[in-house]
Parts: structure tokens; C-alpha cells; sequence
């Protein structure tokens, strides 16, 4: 009697065990099917000229859009390179657009004193026009950098020209 007792005693252990070695698996399968979240990833933000949230397209109102993006020192070069890839096809379809030319190359990026002062390729003013567009511009590449604490006012060149740059 005391055989058989002890035989169902370990057989419904060895069930309890698999019972739940098993129920261990199903529970881990399900945390592996939900989707991962990116590690090192940060939000940015790219401004842009909006129609359906501006009608009047007023030149220097822009709005922004969320970019995620690799975790990086350099967020205000990441956020102006994500400006720089202009609105994507879902932006456009909510109104966004922007007035740069597209294939616009940033040289160099410096923040100092809460100045960053931004020099871009030639292609900036690549059959530039319209003191509008030109306005819409600067007030793009602005906002895009002012949304960072250190960054108060911002210098705009082209090949290190300052002062002929972004005319109507």
C-alpha cells in the first residue's frame, strides 16, 4: 500500500513539474511575441511649414514633427539632419512641407554660448527666391535648433558666408 502511494505521490509530481515547466515556456513565448521596444533610441523634433495648420501659409510659422533617432551626443545635428530629410509621405499627407532644397549638406555645427551657428553647403541657395520662402527657411532651421536648452539664437552660412545668404 505504502509502494503504491508513494508511486502516485511522484507520478503527480512529475505532472505538477511538467505542468509547469510547460506553463513557464507559454508564459516566456508570450513576452518574447510583444514587440521590443528600441533600446538607445531619443525623440527629436524637425519644424516644418504646415497648409492645413497655417492656411495663410504665413512664411515664419512652422510646426513640428516627432523623429526617433539613434541615441547621440550631437542632438541638434541628428534633429538638422532629420529636418533636412524633409517631411515623410504620411507628414505630407497631414499638410507638412518644407521650403529647403532638397540635397542640402550641413558642414559644420558649433553651439557656443547658447549660439549655434550652422554652416551649409551651397545647395541652401540653389535657385533661391521669395523673401517668403526665405523667411520659411530660416524659421525651419531655427526652431529645429532652439528646442535644445543650449541653444538661444542661431547663425545661419553657407561655405562660411554670413552675410549675402538667404536674400529674396
Amino acid at each position: 500500500m505504502k509502494k503504491k502511494f508513494l508511486i502516485i505521490t511522484i507520478i503527480i509530481l512529475i505532472i505538477f513539474a511538467v505542468d509547469f515547466f510547460l506553463f513557464s515556456l507559454l508564459s516566456n513565448k508570450k513576452t518574447i511575441e510583444e514587440p521590443i521596444k528600441p533600446e538607445g533610441k531619443i525623440v527629436l523634433k524637425a519644424f516644418f511649414n504646415n497648409n492645413n495648420l497655417d492656411p495663410e501659409i504665413s512664411c515664419n510659422k512652422v510646426f513640428s514633427v516627432e523623429r526617433e533617432v539613434i541615441k547621440t551626443q550631437a542632438v541638434a545635428r541628428a534633429a538638422l539632419e532629420e529636418l533636412l530629410k524633409g517631411p515623410t509621405e504620411e507628414e505630407k499627407s497631414q499638410g507638412f512641407f518644407t521650403s529647403i532644397n532638397p540635397g542640402v549638406k550641413i558642414q559644420s555645427l558649433v553651439v557656443d554660448n547658447g549660439i549655434a551657428r550652422v554652416d551649409f553647403d551651397e545647395q541652401l541657395e540653389f535657385q533661391m527666391g521669395g523673401s517668403c520662402r526665405v523667411s520659411a527657411i530660416r524659421a525651419q532651421i531655427e526652431e529645429t535648433l532652439k528646442q535644445f536648452p543650449t541653444v538661444n539664437s542661431v547663425i545661419i552660412s553657407v561655405n562660411d558666408r554670413t552675410e549675402d545668404i538667404l536674400q529674396p
